[in-house]
């Protein structure tokens, strides 16, 4: 038998894992609803994340686990109406997560924040409508939150963002993954993660 290969219950831990990752995401995102914490939220909700993911991967062993995961996010978001531009995101990060995550060997902490840091990228995929869907997104926004709520969206989220908000995610990131091991260390000394 191939040690390697998936397991149902590794799937059944990702299945879990990411219903718990896009519930916490869509908890703190609704504060978006104000558009000034649209940025803001691209530095906490990596930290407010990071709770559940440093548990998640204190029982990933095997390759493919993240990718999987990030497959089923971007087509949460895809279907919710974040466009192509989720899967674009989305797929890509959490591949390399997983790749980052098999080089360190699984059970190197910062292997696993390093991973975490580039899986929380995907975030970015929510704001990347703004500046790269086009005007219909925008159109979207205006029909269904009003004029107001888009002309403030647009002065808080301009394109310069882009660079602002991925070093915000990697800053978040790195502060939750160190947050999710202080509050999973008896985790951490169980699965023993260096």
């Amino acid at each position: 038998m191939n040690n390697n290969k998936l397991t149902g219950k590794d799937l059944i831990t990702v299945g879990i894992y990411t219903a718990i990752y896009i519930a916490v995401v869509f908890c703190v995102g609704a504060f978006n609803a104000i558009p000034i914490f649209y940025p803001i939220f691209l530095f906490i909700g990596p930290i407010i994340t990071g709770i559940p993911m440093m548990l998640y991967y204190t029982k990933i062993e095997k390759f493919g686990m993240l990718t999987i995961m990030g497959i089923i996010c971007a087509v949460f978001f895809y279907i919710s109406g974040y466009t192509w531009i989720c899967v674009a995101i989305m797929v890509p990060t959490a591949l390399l997560a997983d790749i980052i995550l098999k080089v360190g060997g699984f059970k190197k902490f910062w292997s696993m924040a390093v991973s975490f840091m580039v899986m929380s990228l995907g975030i970015m995929a929510g704001p990347a409508n703004l500046w790269f869907a086009g005007q219909g997104y925008w159109d979207n926004i205006r029909d269904s939150m009003g004029d107001q709520y888009a002309d403030q969206l647009a002065k808080y989220m301009p394109l310069w963002m882009l660079p602002v908000g991925i070093v915000l995610i990697m800053l978040g990131a790195l502060l939750g993954a160190f947050v999710g091991r202080k509050m999973m260390n008896k985790h951490f000394k169980k699965a023993g993660i260096a």
